[in-house]
């Protein structure tokens, strides 16, 4: 499972992101794909960020079961705390 959350990125880059995953609400997309789709689909959004940000959440082989992956300067940040992902609104 898969999960993706954009801002401010350009409307192609969503679009191109429809065609293996659903968008059930604006800049959100869910998914489950292979891990190899998972890593190119990762590589063409590092590329098309620009000024907007992404956030990937997906399965892994961790204690709280997933991984999170930021592109670009998303509005929240991921902090690690002792092995654990959580997240922080700077002020």
């Amino acid at each position: 499972m898969i999960m993706l959350i954009l801002e401010k990125v350009p409307r192609g880059l969503r679009g191109d992101l429809t065609r293996w995953m659903l968008e059930p609400k604006a800049g959100v997309f869910v998914g489950s794909v292979s891990g190899m789709v998972r890593e190119r689909l990762w590589e063409k959004i590092c590329k098309e960020v620009r000024r907007g940000s992404c956030i990937m959440i997906h399965s892994d082989n961790t204690e709280q079961g997933f991984s999170i992956r930021i592109a670009g300067e998303p509005s929240r940040q991921v902090v690690d705390f002792e092995g654990l992902s959580l997240i922080r609104i700077p002020q």
